[in-house]
């Protein structure tokens, strides 16, 4: 059997694989500069099943890396390139990894990484001491392709999940396959779609959009990060057909143009609850709105509702995909009827092989998300794991920074929570207790916070109080801390 890119690289040669900037890549192109690759990563020493962290931006490199990795059978470990130093580590050494690719843009962080137990490649020039320049690694070719295996891990993506240290998520080539396959029954595909990626390839979305445009033998358009200029050019010159975006890019969006291109078909936002005055927004100016419900453990998509059916019910996430059930239950696994609100449980093939380090998921996650199922079986969120506070589609785990905040010698009680923001969707705000006899301040406390913690997880909003509410048992009262922190607004 042979990789996805390999297939279309027979099915669809001349056929346009990837625009990113300057380059147009072919699928025949796009295979050739893989086989290379793999001579490259074989030269590294990289065998089946090892791990290998990519820490980049969105660009060309990074998409053939996913080809090849794929290619040579070996365990992509996607690193997030807002995260500290210190956050990386955590992740290279729950997935025992001992190579890390990075770039130019990247480079300064990882030349952080512990070099007695890294080695840092960047695919461009360096300069460090503690980095290999790519070009410098002797080619080999006594590499194959290996056969390939569908169930096997293709990556291992880290979300904060439902605890306050991020989780390994292990994802199959077959949970891509049938999140693209349904994806695809869902929206369609078309021989000219033209798939614009902003998303960051380190996120679920980002991936699974690489992963299935090769499925799908179309194209992506591939750009570093969401630039607001670059969208509306790609809009007004690409003949984009389909867009993923989070809530807070459709805001940002919607803010800049009226009209939107009569090629784009599709636009699918996730990643965050969207509001009922974003959507309604999106609908008066035309725009093909069809909201889905994801996440990583279940390689990217649940569900999804349509442009036309967005209409009728604003605010829904539509139906199931195809290989995918949704039920919703009570706290002791009851199953609920229409309209009542529980717990949302999925069973499919989507379902990720399990979390690093902990039994298979067997096909069914429990979601910890809060939502009903309708009398037409569409499915309406009411929370996103309660706790959880999910920024500009990134997911801010409270604990992580109330942990990280806690370190400081000067505080001694700490409780986030999520605020909402009309452009990020949520916040994160801290309210904080000083010890006694210490002195801080909050540009102080920020500070200190940054050193720990990536920029999308800092507090915006902190408050300092000399006592946290509490609830009758002695707990933090997070609802009445977030009402608090609301009426300070």
């Amino acid at each position: 059997m042979k990789d996805w890119l390999a297939a279309q690289r027979i099915a669809r040669p001349e056929g346009i694989a990837l625009i990113c900037g300057e380059d147009e890549l072919t699928y025949s192109e796009m295979d050739r500069f893989v086989s290379v690759l793999c001579g490259r990563i074989a030269g590294l020493g990289v065998l089946p099943n090892m791990v290998v962290g990519v820490l980049m931006p969105n660009q060309t490199d990074y998409v053939v890396l996913i080809h090849a990795l794929a290619r040579m059978g070996a365990v992509l470990l996607p690193l997030n390139t807002r995260l500290t130093a210190e956050e990386i580590e955590y992740q290279l050494t729950a997935t025992e990894c001992g190579l890390v690719i990075c770039s130019a843009e990247t480079e300064a962080t990882a030349a952080q990484l512990s070099p007695d137990v890294r080695r840092v490649v960047s695919v461009d020039q360096t300069t460090s001491p503690f980095v290999q320049s790519w070009w410098d690694i002797t080619l080999t070719d006594s590499w194959r392709p290996l056969e390939f295996n569908p169930n096997a891990v293709q990556a291992i993506m880290f979300t904060s999940g439902t605890t306050g240290r991020p989780k390994g998520v292990q994802l199959t080539f077959a949970n891509h396959f049938y999140s693209a396959a349904g994806s695809a029954y869902r929206i369609g595909v078309q021989p000219n779609d033209r798939w614009l990626c902003t998303l960051p390839l380190y996120h679920v979305g980002g991936l699974a959009i690489i992963l299935r445009t090769a499925l799908y033998g179309i194209t992506v358009v591939l750009q570093p990060g969401f630039d607001l200029d670059a969208v509306n050019r790609a809009l007004d010159t690409q003949q984009i057909t389909l867009m993923s975006l989070v809530p807070t890019m459709l805001y940002r969006l919607l803010n800049t143009r009226e009209a939107f291109p009569v090629s784009l078909r599709m636009v699918l936002l996730g990643g965050a609850a969207a509001t009922a005055d974003l959507v309604g927004r999106a609908l008066d100016r035309g725009v093909p709105l069809a909201t889905t419900y994801g996440m990583t453990e279940a390689a990217s998509q649940v569900a999804t509702m349509l442009p036309a059916e967005v209409l009728k019910k604003p605010g829904s996430v539509g139906k199931p995909l195809m290989f995918t059930a949704v039920r919703v239950v009570d706290e002791t696994g009851k199953a609920l009827k229409a309209g009542e609100i529980g717990e949302i449980i999925v069973t499919s093939p989507v379902v990720m092989q399990g979390y690093l380090g902990h039994a298979s998921a067997n096909g069914e996650l429990h979601t910890g998300d809060v939502g009903y199922l309708d009398k037409d079986g569409d499915l309406w969120l009411v929370d996103r794991r309660s706790d959880l506070i999910v920024s500009g589609g990134e997911n801010v785990y409270p604990s992580e920074v109330e942990n990280t905040l806690r370190q400081h010698p000067a505080v001694l009680e700490v409780c986030v929570v999520g605020l909402p923001d009309a452009e990020w969707g949520q916040r994160v705000a801290a309210m904080v207790v000083i010890r006694q006899n210490m002195q801080l301040t909050i540009p102080e406390l920020i500070m200190f916070s940054r050193q720990h913690l990536a920029g999308y997880k800092q507090p915006r909003t902190v408050v300092f109080v000399d006592q946290l509410p509490q609830t009758s048992n002695g707990k933090i009262h997070r609802a009445a801390v977030k009402e608090q922190l609301l009426s300070n607004i």
